[in-house]
């Protein structure tokens, strides 16, 4: 396991690779998908049925991709990122609205194993919590983030982060009866 550390060369490295991404460098914007992927999947992941999240990942980066161009400060590029993320998500919520499909019932029952029916229950516990809960909390369980790499790369402040996650497991347990 490597541990990677975050500081404001992190950002500096995000700079470098923005400016040449908005340059039309492919290769800096892959380094940038790969830093920023699991960041924008657990976003998505507490805001969005799993069942659509993959192609909202790719959603986002391809609009990050199109709007390089308008993004003023390029070592924000995770805050920024971010922000697109956000707001897809609420994009999708108000086109689904418009158009509400019905699925079926087993349409998930190819997948399940009794750890995975667990998982979906803690998930839909998790996406129960208010929103800053929820999305440091599925980006630190499911996606594995640490806290200064949460901070890092949504252009949260570190202190914000702890709070969340003290706050967010703290009502996790709760509603878990631990």
């Amino acid at each position: 396991m490597t541990l990677v550390r975050f500081s404001t060369s992190h950002a500096a490295d995000d700079g470098r690779l923005a400016r040449a991404a908005q340059d039309g460098d492919k290769t800096a914007f892959g380094a940038l998908y790969e830093r920023y992927a699991r960041m924008i999947h657990g976003l998505l992941l507490s805001r969005v049925p799993r069942a659509d999240v993959d192609d909202l990942v790719q959603d986002v980066f391809l609009t990050a991709w199109n709007r390089l161009a308008a993004l003023r400060e390029p070592a924000a590029f995770g805050g920024w990122l971010a922000t697109i993320a956000r707001n897809r998500a609420i994009d999708f919520h108000r086109q689904s609205r418009e158009t509400t499909v019905e699925l079926p019932d087993d349409l998930a029952a190819h997948d399940a194993t009794p750890e995975r029916a667990d998982a979906y229950k803690l998930l839909a516990i998790v996406n129960a919590l208010p929103e800053a809960y929820r999305e440091t909390l599925v980006l630190r369980l499911v996606e594995g983030m640490t806290g200064p790499e949460i901070a890092a790369r949504t252009g949260l402040t570190a202190a914000s982060v702890r709070v969340n996650l003290h706050r967010g497991m703290k009502m996790l347990r709760e509603k878990l009866g631990r």
